[in-house]
């Protein structure tokens, strides 16, 4: 018999109980399979039609005497329910979960329900950018140290998944977004990293404040032998830090001070992990790798000061950067032409990816820029778009807006589709200039992901070099 086999995930909070299902995506997929394994009743609720949910995946909830309502969001059903278990693409503002949420219904996430069952030591990634290059890169680090990785999360597969298999990796790797940590109940990393803290998702959230207490949650229940990794330069995280529990912390930074934690100069990343053994710093050069530019420097510190702290050996940390590739839709290299850089950063759905993307470039840049509006404000680019963008193409249902924060700064076009704005901005860029994807923005305006939109944009490209430009 397997090990998960033997393992009883009755649980008494739910055993025996109703417990609501909302969402029938992966996670929300994933935590029936544990709902009903601890022992409770479960429902689903989907606001999709019926004909958008996969009939087999209903069916199969049927055979299992699993109740599903689609199309609608009953308060019916809601009440009912002794628990409600949401996905992280449902708000919850939404005015049904708010009426139980006051009639004292506990509400819970995919993350937290999984949290229950965790048995393995676990290095939990948040931040507004730079989580799946993080998490990559501290699971290749791992790996190098010949130790088996769950990887996933945000990132790939749910956590649920991994707790009802045979959780048999000697450690997690978890990417974790705010509305996870939202619903995360009393999720307790090992090691926690918070990379960043810039506006995103704001229209999820009351305001700027509670998008940032959403991200520092990620520490609430750790306990003093617990450790947080915290970027040492953001302003917002060092004026919250009063608030955390006691933990063991350590900073990556410019500049390290007194701190514990790591620093770099040029290339060279300097790691100190104890006062004892500050005079005896341990270096890492990023010289090689494609991670010695902003913002992957930063990031590549918080996954060196993670590594170090569960185990890794220098020699498996400097490996996995060395070999580390970068993710894809991240500043990533399409072509050049001409003598013009043509960058995809389609992953860059936030203004503070943007800020990152642009503080790195040292070249001249038409940016593109649009989408899906998140409700940010466009004024922390403004010093970089004014030294460093010769023209902003803008695309979709954001760019009135965004042509109003910039036209003052720069050249600003709109455009009605992102082939136009590539073939403009063949137009416009010279000999020494990047064409930079980076669009602030939401996708699903015109696309079903990032990862859509930053295929698109190769695909005009590549066809802007086939016309001879």
């Amino acid at each position: 018999m397997h090990p998960a086999e033997q393992h009883d995930f009755r649980d008494e909070t739910f055993a025996g109980r109703h417990v609501l299902v909302v969402g029938l995506g992966k996670s929300g997929m994933s935590s029936i399979k544990l709902l009903k394994k601890m022992g409770a009743r479960v429902s689903v609720s989907d606001s999709s039609e019926k004909g958008n949910i996969d009939q087999e995946a209903l069916d199969r909830l049927r055979q299992e005497d699993v109740f599903v309502e689609t199309g609608m969001h009953s308060k019916e059903l809601f009440f009912s329910a002794d628990h409600v278990v949401v996905s992280p693409g449902v708000p919850l503002t939404a005015s049904v979960l708010q009426e139980v949420r006051a009639k004292g219904t506990p509400i819970i996430g995919e993350m937290g329900l999984a949290a229950r069952s965790m048995k393995t030591p676990m290095a939990a990634v948040t931040g507004t950018n730079g989580k799946s290059t993080v998490v990559t890169l501290l699971a290749g680090m791992f790996q190098s140290a010949g130790k088996k990785v769950f990887l996933g999360g945000n990132l790939g597969t749910p956590l649920t998944e991994y707790v009802l298999g045979l959780q048999d990796a000697d450690i997690a790797v978890v990417e974790v977004s705010s509305f996870q940590l939202d619903t995360a109940g009393a999720f307790r990393p090992d090691v926690a990293l918070l990379l960043n803290i810039t506006p995103d998702h704001l229209d999820r959230y009351a305001g700027f404040d509670a998008y940032a207490e959403s991200k520092m949650s990620i520490f609430a229940y750790q306990k003093p032998d617990d450790i947080a990794v915290l970027n040492g330069n953001d302003e917002e995280i060092l004026g919250r830090l009063h608030a955390m529990p006691q933990n063991r912390r350590f900073f990556f930074s410019e500049a390290l001070g007194n701190r514990l934690g790591a620093d770099f100069t040029d290339t060279v990343v300097r790691v100190v992990l104890s006062e004892e053994e500050r005079s005896r710093a341990e270096y890492y050069d990023l010289s090689e790798s494609r991670l010695h530019e902003e913002p992957n420097v930063q990031n590549t510190m918080a996954a060196i000061l993670a590594g170090r702290l569960m185990g890794c050996s220098q020699e498996d940390v400097q490996m996995a950067i060395r070999t580390f590739t970068p993710l894809g839709h991240r500043l990533t290299v399409v072509a050049e032409i001409n003598g013009v850089t043509y960058l995809d950063d389609s992953k860059a759905t936030n203004i503070g990816a943007v800020y990152s993307a642009l503080k790195g470039m040292k070249q001249p840049v038409v940016l593109i820029a649009g989408g899906r509006d998140k409700g940010g404000e466009y004024g922390m680019l403004d010093d970089l778009v004014r030294q460093r963008v010769k023209a902003i193409l803008l695309i979709g249902e954001a760019r009135e807006r965004m042509s109003k924060a910039f036209h003052k700064l720069t050249k600003v076009e709109r455009c009605d589709s992102l082939e136009e704005a590539v073939a403009r901005a063949g137009s416009i860029a010279v000999e020494g200039d990047a064409v930079l994807l980076s669009p602030a923005c939401a996708s699903f305006d015109m696309f079903a992901g990032y990862g859509h939109r930053g295929e698109i944009f190769s695909k005009a490209v590549m066809d802007l070099d086939g016309k001879g430009h």
